[in-house]
């Protein structure tokens, strides 16, 4: 049994929520969450040096999605590496020409780029493919027809084997474009094949926390080679001090308590989604 997750990280922000201000709380709720394996959005490469430094125990595959090296947004998979071993990785761009580095495809607004890795659980021996994904949030033919191309890929590619997707998708459960993954027969929604949930809001809160949805545009998608014991949306915030905020004393209270008012605020602007899944064993 591990844990996966999925995180859009937001690549840089305004103040109040600039990429450096943000990354000490991404790292803190990604340790508390203990995912052996992760996928991340929207990292630019000095996301991923932030999440390496305050991360030592993954690994990562990815590239850049603007020339394939460093330049631009990355889809990182980062993979525990006393946990798993990497048996092999790469990168294809979500258009027409994927493999060619920094593509658009069809109506994108900007290039996209999935990572994957083929992992080896180092106990069970269990191999498995893992894509990790941002798709366009402007471009509707590219999200489809980027739907259809991973599709392809994963039955080009994975020989049978046990396929995990993570990534922020662009389009919510009820999305035609959804149904392409969920109909494959190659695919399950973590979020439904969960045994047991905890999704109180959607995943994406535009940096607000007081706001909610129904949407889930950031999906676990897994094989049903593997049995969903968990799924969560993680809510998780942070507080800051409002400016010259009074100390306050509270009712019915011991006196030596004294409050003040903060303002509760997001990591980013999509909250991170995680799903225990375990190898269902063949009879």
């Amino acid at each position: 049994m591990f844990r996966i997750m999925s995180f859009n990280v937001l690549c840089y922000g305004r103040e109040p929520h600039f990429w450096t201000l943000r990354a000490p709380l991404v790292c803190r709720l990604i340790r508390e969450t203990l995912p052996d394996s992760f996928g991340v959005q929207e990292a630019h490469i000095d996301w991923i040096n932030a999440l390496t430094e305050g991360l030592p125990e993954y690994d990562y595959v990815g590239v850049g999605r603007d020339d394939g090296i460093h330049g631009g947004e990355h889809e990182p998979i980062f993979y525990k590496r006393d946990r798993f071993r990497l048996l092999d990785a790469g990168d294809f761009w979500i258009s027409q020409t994927p493999d060619v580095a920094g593509s658009k495809g069809w109506d994108a607004a900007m290039p996209r780029v999935c990572s994957y890795a083929r992992l080896q659980d180092r106990e069970t021996k269990l191999r498995f493919w893992y894509f990790n994904l941002h798709m366009d949030h402007i471009g509707v033919e590219a999200r489809r027809e980027g739907a259809k191309l991973i599709m392809q890929k994963v039955r080009e590619m994975c020989g049978g084997e046990p396929v995990i997707i993570t990534g922020d998708f662009n389009v919510d459960q009820n999305n035609e474009i959804y149904q392409t993954f969920v109909t494959s027969g190659l695919l399950k929604d973590s979020y439904v094949a969960a045994e047991k949930r905890f999704a109180r809001n959607g995943t994406f809160n535009s940096f607000k926390p007081d706001l909610h949805t129904e949407s889930r545009i950031d999906h676990i998608f897994v094989s049903p080679a593997f049995a969903v014991r968990n799924y969560a949306v993680l809510t998780d915030g942070y507080w800051t001090p409002r400016e010259d905020a009074a100390a306050q004393k509270g009712e019915a209270a011991p006196q030596e308590i004294s409050l003040r008012s903060y303002e509760r605020r997001c990591p980013s602007d999509h909250y991170p989604v995680a799903a225990r899944i375990e190898a269902v064993k063949r009879r």
